[in-house]
């Protein structure tokens, strides 16, 4: 009787683990594609503003006939980069998007990335270049990954100084690892 109660509570322990273990790493993830086709705000191969400054990435305007200073009429690329590979494979461009009302948004064009099972888009300060840990923390949170692959699109906060942003990351907020970054480079 004993050792059927042993065999019982090892079973029983056994099966927890199991469980505990598929939901956190989600393996069936590695296997999976979600595609997001989102409208993109400025279309493939439009190149970013010229001679933007950081400080004029919050601050861009047109100045018009009257004198008076106007924000540009529609979505304006002012940083932008292709995806490197951190702990998976990553292709793909991202772009961040002054939008006419002063905003900003950030879009990836043909992400093609892991599906993961706790996957978000940050800003960050970091360069592209930089170790992996550095993506971490000082970040600004975009939201959830929509979808490992397609074309999506990202608000970013109202009142985020993006002067100091210098790149774009999917993150996994799970096991503190970097799927893939962008850099976001003036051009």
């Amino acid at each position: 009787m004993s050792k059927r109660v042993v065999v019982v509570g090892v079973a029983g322990v056994l099966v927890v683990a199991l469980v505990v273990g598929l939901y956190l790493f989600q393996p069936w993830r590695l296997w999976t594609d979600r595609t997001a086709d989102d409208a993109l705000l400025v279309q493939a191969g439009a190149t970013t503003t010229g001679a933007m400054t950081a400080e004029s990435m919050t601050a861009e305007s047109m100045i018009t006939p009257s004198g008076t200073t106007a924000p540009p009429a529609g979505p304006v690329v002012v940083a932008s980069g292709a995806f490197r590979s951190l702990e998976h494979d990553t292709a793909g461009s991202a772009s961040l998007v002054r939008l006419p009302g002063g905003g900003h948004a950030v879009q990836f064009e043909a992400l093609d990335t892991s599906d993961g099972p706790d996957l978000y888009v940050y800003l960050s300060p970091a360069p592209a270049e930089s170790e992996e840990a550095a993506f971490g923390s000082g970040f600004t949170n975009l939201g959830k990954l929509r979808a490992n692959k397609g074309n999506q699109v990202y608000e970013v906060p109202a009142g985020t100084d993006v002067s100091g942003v210098r790149s774009v990351v999917i993150w996994c907020k799970r096991f503190s690892a970097g799927f893939g970054v962008a850099p976001l480079v003036q051009g």
